[in-house]
């Protein structure tokens, strides 16, 4: 992870990773999580607008979870 990723790019790298790990393609991502595989390559690509709802269900599907904490030095 360099500086310069933003946390939406941290994120879809996490899925990209975690999705291979598990042996699945795009299309079967999608089908587990209940979206569209547009919605998978967007997450993955780290687009930022995303909707909330739609990167629970992808994060589930894959036995993920996303937590919020204070920044550090923040």
């Amino acid at each position: 992870m360099t500086s310069e990723e933003s946390t939406s790019q941290r994120i879809g790298r996490s899925v990209r990773e975690a999705r291979r790990r598990q042996g699945m393609d795009q299309a079967k991502l999608a089908l587990v999580a209940n979206v569209a595989v547009r919605s998978i390559h967007r997450v993955e690509n780290g687009e930022p607008t995303v909707r909330l709802d739609v990167l629970t269900r992808i994060l589930s599907a894959l036995g993920l979870e996303l937590e919020v904490r204070r920044r550090s030095g923040g």
